[in-house]
């Protein structure tokens, strides 16, 4: 896989250059250190997946991303930071980045990288503590004002936790495909992008 990777720390970007392309998987097309750094990389290299921290000097690593996905919806952007603070996870979930995981888990970082490549969202096992944490106790969401059948209320709620396809419709006894469909009608009712979106969406209104 083709990746970008944008880090104010050089020894860090060195580091993980290195060792990715050490593993015979990932070729690092340029690197850069600090958000607008990596905004004219993904235009110049069209990276598969971008990796970036967030934050950094002259434009940090969330303003970057929002640019990039903004104007390349596609775009694949995985954050790789020393921080969990919920602002962050929020932000970085709510532009559509499809993975966010800590520097600390460096053993992760490779199959995170095949994971968004695959299509897939990532976030560490404390990130999806900190999403789950977001929750609120206040008022139950008020599912019909959105024309939200049971079943997708169901499956609203397992996304929020975390659960794939597979797991879901072995958990309310659907096919795979049956699964798929009712996402993408929740998606089309609640005019959102991304099983990650509604998850923050849920989150948002629960």
């Amino acid at each position: 896989m083709k990746i970008t990777i944008t880090d104010d720390d050089a020894i860090v970007v060195a580091s993980l250059k290195t060792i990715l392309e050490m593993t015979g998987e990932v070729t690092v097309l340029a690197t850069g250190n600090n958000g607008k750094d990596a905004v004219a990389l993904f235009e110049a290299h069209q990276p598969e997946i971008v990796l970036i921290d967030i934050q950094m000097p002259v434009m940090t690593g969330l303003e970057a991303a929002e640019m990039i996905i903004t104007k390349n919806p596609t775009a694949k952007v995985l954050f790789l930071t020393t921080f969990a603070d919920d602002d962050y996870i929020y932000k970085a979930l709510s532009i559509g980045a499809k993975g966010y995981i800590l520097k600390q888990d460096f053993d992760n970082i490779l199959p995170a990288l095949k994971a968004v490549y695959s299509g897939q969202n990532v976030f560490g096992t404390d990130i999806v503590a900190r999403l789950t944490s977001l929750r609120t106790t206040g008022e139950t969401l008020d599912y019909d004002a959105f024309d939200l059948t049971e079943k997708e209320q169901n499956v609203i709620l397992l996304v929020a936790e975390g659960f794939n396809n597979k797991e879901i419709s072995e958990k309310l006894h659907l096919s795979a495909g049956t699964v798929r469909n009712y996402l993408s009608s929740i998606l089309v009712k609640l005019n959102l992008r991304d099983r990650t979106q509604l998850a923050i969406w849920y989150y948002q209104n629960k």
